[in-house]
């Protein structure tokens, strides 16, 4: 089954009462917890994206916090991954490459200062540069006058 374009969708919804609308919005969160959450964002937190980073700072900080009773790198390394997954979701619905970069560079710093040792496993040590790598691309492609404020806060972290 072949998928109908962004713009042909666009046409039909144009074509849809509100209430129809409304029930087809709330077909797909009841379809996929992803969608909920998506649809959660916009509908009470687009609006204030600054409290949105604040609170994914908040949950970044409550895994590491987890984390710190972790004697094993395996599980350690799983988590983070985990962690990893979540923040890319929240950059994905921000749609911003300032914030993203700032929740990464979050990110990078709490895994310095928590004390886990990722020394220790290469796979984190390449977790942690993919990361770097991330917010140098993210840093990129902003403006100049934020790219220099967000680099002081990478050279912070290196």
């Amino acid at each position: 089954m072949k998928a109908s374009s962004i713009s042909e969708l666009k046409k039909e919804l144009n074509e849809l009462p509100a209430k129809q609308l409304m029930e087809l919005c709330l077909h797909l969160a009841k379809y996929k917890k992803d969608n909920k959450e998506f649809l959660d964002y916009l509908l009470f937190q687009a609006h204030d994206k600054e409290s949105f980073v604040r609170l994914v700072k908040q949950e970044i900080d409550e895994h590491f916090t987890e984390l710190k009773f972790q004697s094993n790198l395996y599980y350690v390394k799983k988590s983070l991954r985990k962690l990893l997954r979540i923040i890319t979701k929240y950059c994905k619905y921000i749609g911003d490459k300032a914030l993203a970069a700032d929740l990464h560079i979050y990110f990078c710093q709490k895994m310095k200062s928590s004390g886990i040792p990722y020394h220790k496993s290469q796979l984190l040590i390449n977790m942690y540069e993919q990361q770097i790598k991330k917010i140098n691309t993210l840093i990129q492609s902003l403006h100049e006058d934020l790219q220099q404020d967000y680099l002081n806060d990478l050279e912070k972290i290196n």
